[in-house]
């Protein structure tokens, strides 16, 4: 993996006349000070905090990282490297054969694949066969690998299960969750599981179950107590109704394949009501070790935010007002203003509700805009939590007011997986 010496890789020291301007009330702007903007930072005293939480709340299941949630190497090496975290959730084919030729031996992906080629890969090569397991809920995706598979087929792929968790309500008609898995009730995946363990070629080795409208929606929304308490009414009535499925689930698909390694559940606004649950054998968060925006909204865990962006300040247009380079970096989901990225620092600053975050430039107002001067950096918080890497060739690693490393994103190693 490339990492750069801290502070070098050819940054460019700013002018000197410029860089006294520059707002430095942060520890964030010290330790930047010699930078250019945009740049994108870690905090790794945040992030580290954030994975004790992650573990104490766990309550001694072990956490598989979501990488989607991280995409950069050197942090999900240094959060594998801490008591308590085991393992990676992958979000393609693509990615989790890289992630196995990098040496990482454990790769759970997430999501089905109709990847040809990597399946001919994966069914090639026993180094990523043995530390890769599928995801798979309909036969016609045992087809698809199978069909990829070289002369003589090649390798034993390791194969997962996905249990629908949507809560329903009034017969099926309204859902409350996302549309993820067609295999709902437990006779629904013990009839798949016995079609797995019947063909050749293929090992069940786990479950999987993703509660994201418990895992990811925040239940302690300010300004909006009355759908606060209905998120939460909500969320306890899914988590029991879901206990009691999982537990028949795994019940089920234990009878076919007894030797099942894991049962996967969890995300990061559930990890302590997951793990509470006999059934689950590990955690998957990821999330909480960035803490984004949207994870500010919880009324059961508090997080320090540790990933942040910066933009320059390249435009004074009138009091109240500068305006920002760039900065139009929305989140994945359904489109609304929480799929924004907010700014963070210097506080009291808000967007210009005519243009919002721009494309190639950003108007930001507020009292605040008055003490920042051309060069000076404002910084934001995105809405989610790795997407914010698809920005960014590297990420600065800062311990207190200092950069100790540069290391590289998925994007600086020329990987953009989706």
């Amino acid at each position: 993996m490339h990492r750069y010496p801290a502070d070098t890789d050819g940054d460019k020291a700013l002018p000197q006349a410029l860089n006294s301007v520059r707002a430095r009330e942060t520890p964030l702007d010290r330790a930047t000070a010699h930078l250019d903007a945009p740049l994108a930072v870690v905090d790794l005293q945040a992030f580290d905090a954030n994975a004790a939480d992650l573990v104490r709340r766990a309550k001694g299941k072990p956490i598989r990282v979501a990488s989607k949630s991280v995409r950069c190497r050197a942090l999900l090496e240094r959060v594998l490297a801490r008591d308590g975290f085991a393992g990676i959730m992958s979000f393609t084919l693509d990615e989790s054969l890289w992630l196995a030729r990098s040496g990482f031996p454990d790769v759970l992906l997430a999501y089905p694949s109709v990847d040809r080629a990597g399946f001919a890969e994966l069914t090639a090569d026993p180094k990523p066969a043995a530390a890769v397991t599928v995801m798979v809920d309909d036969p016609a995706q045992l087809d698809l690998i199978d069909a990829a598979r070289p002369a003589g087929g090649g390798e034993e792929v390791r194969v997962c299960l996905e249990l629908d968790t949507s809560y329903r309500l009034l017969g099926g008609q309204v859902r409350i969750g996302a549309r993820r898995s067609p295999l709902r009730e437990p006779a629904q995946l013990a009839a798949l599981a016995r079609v797995v363990t019947r063909r050749p070629g293929f090992r069940l080795v786990g479950l999987m179950a993703y509660e994201g409208h418990v895992a990811g929606v925040g239940d302690e929304v300010a300004g909006k107590p009355v759908f606060s308490r209905a998120i939460r009414m909500m969320q306890a009535a899914a988590r029991k109704e879901l206990a009691q499925r999982r537990w028949e689930a795994v019940r089920a698909v234990r009878a076919v394949a007894p030797r099942l390694e894991f049962v996967n559940g969890g995300g990061t606004g559930s990890v302590q009501h997951t793990a509470a649950e006999a059934a689950i054998t590990e955690i998957a968060a990821g999330s909480g070790l960035y803490v984004p925006r949207l994870f500010d909204n919880f009324r059961s865990f508090s997080g320090r935010p540790a990933a942040l962006f910066a933009q320059p300040v390249v435009r004074r247009p009138g009091p109240g007002a500068v305006t920002v380079l760039g900065g139009g970096y929305p989140a994945s989901g359904a489109a609304g203003s929480d799929r924004l990225p907010v700014p963070y620092l210097p506080a009291g600053l808000r967007y210009d509700p005519q243009e919002g975050p721009g494309e190639v430039q950003t108007p930001l107002l507020g009292p605040a805009a008055d003490g920042l001067r051309i060069g000076d950096k404002v910084w934001f918080r995105h809405a989610k939590a790795g997407e914010l890497c698809e920005r960014f060739a590297e990420l600065r690693l800062i311990d207190g007011d200092r950069v100790v490393e540069t290391v590289p994103t998925y994007r600086g190693e020329g990987h953009t997986f989706l």
